[in-house]
């Protein structure tokens, strides 16, 4: 089967043979794959700590073909599924700790993450796939991650006391996670202000339903003062100057939640003490989300209030040229592999 790899920087395509399943694992037949921005940097060597070569892909749409022992508990042969929980924890997870049993397998000390869905098939835990009804379609991949963690991120607006009917800022609103996340804090009932660069990523946010598109130049003067400062703010950018941006647009006493992760050698995001002690910010990281919270999104996407917009598709011999179009931000919206045999 062919296969999408990454050594020192480079992708290649190989030809590799798909193992029977094991214990609690079921073997898909890819249909689509998403492409993510953290595909980007794992391939390039843009984070501290990663690998330098390994599989690729962790945003998939398939059909069960084959099932280990045991994972006829979670799936069934014929079922098509949406895999991935991006990719951080959904290739395992005890089930038993505390991390597993408060709704943050990622965290679990056993935990393993899922790489390899550019590709025909792959193996997978099977507890991690959620079936989708026909309403889905096969393009809807990136709900896999790039849904799922803006999905994550909108819910933890609302656990730290954000209620619905108040101004969210979504920093990077038209990326490929900040699209969803505009679509998503809609549903629930915020009131969104988008914020990214130039006019026809700006264009792109009005028609997602935001009730503000702002371009960054502006965003500190138009929400930081004149709508009074955002209560939520959600950022997603790929640059430490979009999280910078980011406190500016708070009022006091907001929730800061903090999604991309941009490459190493952008630095870290630097905060002044006195500033956080004068506007009292609560700030935290979001990653991904678990299965039910794929299952809640599933239902979302069925109910048509949220999609992804695709501004690219490709077979996988394009990969590394779908890579070099996403770092230089060359569509809006997400790109997905829609043919993984050549």
């Amino acid at each position: 089967m062919k296969t999408a790899r990454f050594d020192d920087g480079r992708v290649v395509i190989t030809d590799e043979n798909v193992r029977d399943p094991g214990p609690d694992q079921a073997r898909l037949r890819l249909l689509t794959a998403g492409v993510c921005h953290s595909d980007l940097h794992i391939a390039r060597g843009h984070w501290d700590g990663m690998p330098s070569a390994g599989k690729l892909g962790h945003e998939g749409i398939g059909v069960v073909e084959a099932l280990g022992p045991g994972a006829d508990r979670f799936t069934s042969i014929g079922d098509r599924v949406i895999v991935g929980l991006g990719g951080s924890g959904g290739g395992y997870w005890c089930g038993a700790c505390e991390f597993c049993l408060g709704g943050e397998p990622r965290l679990c000390a056993q935990t393993k993450g899922i790489l390899g869905t550019f590709a025909e098939e792959m193996n997978v835990y099977a507890k991690s796939l959620v079936a989708l009804p026909d309403s889905v379609s096969d393009d809807e991949s990136p709900l896999a991650c790039g849904g799922l963690t803006a999905y994550g991120a909108v819910k933890k607006l609302f656990k730290h006391g954000v209620l619905p009917g108040r101004t969210v800022a979504i920093v990077g609103a038209a990326g490929g996670l900040g699209h969803y996340a505009v679509q998503i804090a809609k549903a629930y009932g915020y009131k969104v202000a988008g914020i990214d660069v130039g006019p026809e990523r700006l264009a792109f946010i009005e028609s997602l339903g935001a009730d503000w598109a702002v371009d960054a130049s502006e965003a500190t003067e138009k929400i930081g003062k004149e709508l009074g400062g955002a209560d939520g703010c959600l950022v997603f950018a790929a640059r430490i100057s979009g999280f910078q941006l980011g406190f500016k647009v708070l009022r006091r006493g907001g929730i800061y939640v903090a999604v991309g992760i941009p490459p190493a050698s952008e630095g870290p995001i630097q905060l002044n003490p006195m500033e956080f002690f004068g506007k009292g910010f609560t700030v935290m990281y979001s990653a991904v989300g678990n299965v039910q919270d794929m299952r809640e999104l599933v239902d979302m996407a069925a109910e048509g209030k949220v999609r992804s917009h695709i501004g690219r598709v490709g077979p996988l011999s394009a990969l590394s040229e779908i890579f070099d179009e996403l770092e230089a931000g060359a569509y809006v919206g997400r790109a997905v592999i829609n043919d993984l045999s050549h």
